[in-house]
């Protein structure tokens, strides 16, 4: 009984890869098929929203007030000498809360002429798209020098816009960045002086009073700080940035 038993267990395990060998391998194919009435918009739709979400950091520098804002405050810190205080995520959390006031007016345009008819239906994407471009576009050109602009026109060898709308965003948005930092160095510049002159001051008194040894930073910084406080140096700068883009 227990040699029959023995035997057809051994006989069950060796019939496993005879029958496996015998039968068909299943397959399995992956792939995207033709189907009737199907559409690839809403996948590219979708491709296009998580590339313009992933995008939106380089977009925010690139069309908005928030570089210039960021150098004037980052000149700022150097010229004061507090190259730590305030630290750099205040920085750009004002730079963020500045840009959003100066930005305000532009983005209810967009949401007047572009945003909201799209969402009533009453404007197709393409128009919708079309739209929004031009109350950036007039901010840009507003903010943009003419020479900067005119010298992406000439490195592309592209033809001179006839009107404002004619203007080639590829070309207008590098335009723009160069006189952002053009102006913000500017103003970085005159922000310097003050805090030059003090700094002059200072060592000129020091060394005077025969007192080569001691750093004139030590002295300057306080005295730097008493300035910009007792001028309320922060709303004046934040005046001076927001009425710089009027």
């Amino acid at each position: 009984m227990r040699r029959a038993l023995a035997i057809a267990v051994g006989v069950s395990v060796l019939a496993v890869p005879v029958l496996a060998l015998a039968l068909p391998a299943p397959t399995i194919q992956i792939g995207l098929g033709e189907t009737e009435g199907a559409s690839w918009a809403p996948v590219v739709k979708m491709l296009g929203l998580l590339t313009l979400l992933a995008l939106a950091p380089a977009v925010i520098l690139c069309t908005t007030s928030f570089t210039r804002i960021l150098v004037v405050l980052s000149f700022l810190r150097q010229a004061i000498g507090t190259h730590s205080a305030p630290p750099g995520q205040v920085v750009v959390l004002l730079s963020l809360m500045l840009t959003g006031v100066v930005m305000a007016p532009i983005a209810a345009r967009v949401d007047e002429v572009a945003i909201r008819p799209y969402l009533d239906g009453s404007l197709p994407e393409e128009e919708a798209l079309e739209a929004a471009k031009g109350p950036i576009r007039e901010f840009l050109l507003r903010q943009t020098r003419e020479n900067d602009l005119e010298l992406f026109y000439r490195m592309t060898r592209t033809p001179a816009p006839q009107t404002q709308a004619d203007v080639a965003m590829h070309l207008l948005v590098p335009a723009f960045l160069i006189s952002e930092l053009c102006t913000a160095f500017e103003m970085g510049f005159l922000l310097f002086l003050p805090f030059v002159l003090i700094e002059i001051v200072v060592a000129s008194i020091l060394s005077s009073m025969g007192m080569v040894m001691l750093p004139p930073t030590i002295v300057s910084m306080p005295l730097k700080l008493l300035l910009f406080v007792a001028v309320d140096g922060w709303s004046l700068l934040a005046q001076s940035l927001v009425a710089s883009f009027g």
